[in-house]
């Protein structure tokens, strides 16, 4: 038997499609080169997953320069019957010049690329081999699959300079026995060539292979077996099954190696997220993996990453008592399920994952999913009245609307297009978005009452985007923070009517009361934070009301405006502070509450409010006391005041500080 050689596709006298026409069935997407091979490769390989399953699916990446061990069989076994023009077949001059790189994506627990190998041959159902390496654009045959048509396998093509892949797979037979297959294809230009019997034209598709029949074959049993361990693909064990697919030369969009794996292990979180998160006790049902250059790069988990760890909170919602079914009325039909979550939270730092999304510093966004659970797109919805709240919504189309909604979207899969379907089948589509519209709105009504001519936006919001106005001192002004499930902003907090009067000491000399605050403004002492006019050598009375010796008196110095933390999968507001004079003192905390558009500080809940709670003190190395009082000692140290925000109100924090009478 020949070794593997290249066979290139002449034009057939019925025709053929060219090989420029099939690069650009993915038209012209949004979305970078690497971002669609992690959603194209990943959805080809759920929809191969094993019934029933094994176990999850494991799907990686992996990049690495081909070693000095194995580089001389690339240019040996991969050169041999290529077409000469380096511009007709450019993997000439890759092999050729430089090292080799390669970007191998790998599943295990698939069933791999079995069936016939001749596309005349695949009249039955079991045709994976001839859809991906020899068809274009056969519909999809798995129920509620991730897929739509054949076009995804493109962008392995599109990602390679020279338009080449290998595509080493192990399945299972007809027989029940397994068998190793092994085949390069490339996807270039048509193009004229130049030969004895006169000009010949050809597709630009060509396969690499065994030649010595009718048409190319794959490397089948231990010949791909030997091969595909000279070349350093990784070996599949006895009974495993599943498919290999190695971009050669891949185009990373000018990051460095190691940046690209980056940003793909993040790119597969914000796009696959729904399979790596374990649900109702059952695990995961894909597992994912990054590396390069045999370094292991981490994929972030969504429930610890901002803000997808939204997105999951509002999945779970979805699939809970909480989440809402929608309905379109004319033609009556149910359309899926929606959850929606609001929570306070900081700006975000944008990433290339999350810009890729458009998703920025704040989060207002939907995931569309269908039945197979694959991230659609995140479709934004109208921004919260802060700039410190967010909310993240999931919805999943309704298994019976699956075909509607995979018609709507385009090759890459990759939004809801009403617009390309036939009534009533657009109306479904737009119905959906109308629905989720109507939800958002009714998820940021905070019940709030504007007076006439005011604008109904939380204070918070309205401080920091008019602070660069005001001179002075730097500063954000108050916060606004959201918490779920509703919405709680932060603003300077104001004295009760006690503090708000001047106090006088024994001496009859005034002395102003602090202010409890969260605004940032400079102290009168330029301590960053309100202060208070020390009235040193006076007798204050102490925690008992007795009066004491000389000493200064108490005050708190707030570190900062209040912001948002997440502890324990709840969302919390916490104020920095210290006390810089020395001493036992007594704190205490001082919470109130408006609702948005009202104005009036509560210090009892609002009919349809409740109240923030203080969960406790916290010490510069983490410690969490409870009490509602709390004696510390004054110093440098500072202290955090951990509180739970009330929902749909501002919540307002002030700390008390008193002195404590020591023996």
């Amino acid at each position: 038997m020949t070794g593997p050689r290249w066979f290139s596709q002449p034009y057939p006298p019925e025709g053929a499609s060219a090989a420029e026409g099939i690069r650009n069935q993915l038209g012209r997407p949004e979305l970078d080169l690497l971002t669609i091979l992690v959603r194209e490769s990943a959805q080809n390989s759920w929809d191969a997953r094993l019934a029933p399953p094994s176990g999850p699916v494991d799907y990686r990446i992996d990049m690495w320069t081909v070693g000095p061990a194995h580089a001389l069989a690339w240019r040996e076994l991969l050169l041999d019957g290529a077409p000469a023009g380096a511009e007709d077949f450019p993997l000439r001059e890759t092999l050729r010049h430089g090292p080799i790189r390669v970007l191998a994506v790998s599943d295990r627990g698939t069933r791999g690329l079995g069936g016939p190998t001749r596309a005349d041959d695949a009249v039955g159902s079991d045709r994976d081999f001839v859809s991906f390496i020899r068809n274009i654009g056969e519909p999809r045959d798995t129920a509620l699959g991730g897929g739509t048509y054949g076009f995804g396998k493109g962008i392995f093509y599109l990602l390679s300079k020279p338009g080449t892949v290998l595509v080493h797979s192990r399945c299972r037979t007809a027989q029940g026995g397994y068998e190793t297959r092994l085949i390069g294809c490339t996807l270039w230009r048509s193009y004229v060539a130049d030969e004895p019997n006169g000009n010949r034209r050809y597709t630009g598709r060509h396969w690499w292979g065994n030649t010595s029949g009718t048409v190319v074959e794959p490397l089948v049993g231990q010949e791909a077996e030997t091969t595909a361990q000279r070349l350093g693909l990784k070996a599949f064990s006895a009974e495993e099954t599943g498919t290999t697919v190695v971009v050669i030369d891949p185009n990373l969009d000018e990051l460095e190696p190691p940046e690209a794996a980056d940003y793909l292990a993040e790119t597969i979180t914000w796009h696959l997220w729904p399979k790596m998160i374990s649900t109702a006790g059952k695990p995961s049902s894909m597992r994912f993996s990054v590396t390069c250059d045999g370094v292991q790069y981490p994929v972030p988990d969504p429930r610890e990453t901002r803000p997808l760890n939204m997105f999951v909170a509002a999945y779970e919602t979805m699939t809970g008592s909480d989440g809402s079914d929608l309905h379109c009325l004319k033609p009556k039909r149910y359309l899926g399920r929606l959850g929606l979550v609001k929570r306070i939270m900081p700006p975000l730092e944008p990433t290339r994952a999350s810009r890729m999304l458009d998703i920025e510093d704040l989060v207002h966004h939907v995931c569309l999913m269908r039945p197979a659970e694959l991230v659609v797109t995140y479709r934004p919805g109208p921004k919260p009245p802060s700039v410190n709240q967010g909310y993240a919504g999931v919805f999943r189309a309704d298994e019976a609307m699956d075909e509607i909604y995979a018609k709507a979207e385009p090759p890459t899969h990759d939004a809801w297009h009403p617009q390309s379907l036939d009534r009533p089948e657009s109306t479904f589509v737009q119905t959906t978005f109308r629905r989720i519209a109507e939800a958002q709105e009714s998820l940021l009504s905070l019940g709030g009452v504007a007076r006439a001519g005011a604008s109904n936006v939380a204070l918070g919001a309205a401080s920091s985007l008019f602070s660069g106005l005001v001179g002075g001192a730097w500063g954000i002004g108050g916060a606004t923070a959201y918490s779920k499930p509703g919405s709680t902003a932060v603003r300077a907090s104001k004295p009760d009517d006690t503090e708000e009067n001047t106090k006088r000491s024994a001496s009859g000399r005034p002395v102003a009361k602090a202010a409890p605050s969260g605004t940032g403004r400079p102290a009168p002492d330029g301590t960053g934070g309100p202060g208070t006019l020390d009235t040193d050598g006076q007798t204050f009375p102490d925690a008992s009301g007795s009066s004491g010796v000389a000493r200064r008196r108490p005050r708190v110095q707030y570190v900062g405006d209040p912001y948002y933390d997440d502890r324990d999968d709840a969302s919390v507001l916490i104020q920095a502070f210290r006390l810089p004079v020395p001493g036992a003192q007594r704190v205490r905390i001082d919470l109130a509450v408006t609702l948005p558009g009202t104005g009036g500080r509560e210090t009892d809940p609002p009919i349809g409010a409740s109240m923030p709670v203080l969960l406790g003190w916290e010490d510069d190395e983490g410690r969490l006391n409870a009490s509602e009082a709390y004696i510390i000692e004054g110093g440098e140290s500072v202290w955090h005041a951990v509180v739970r925000p009330a929902p749909d109100t501002m919540t307002e924090i002030g700390i008390k500080v008193e002195a404590v009478r020591t023996p």
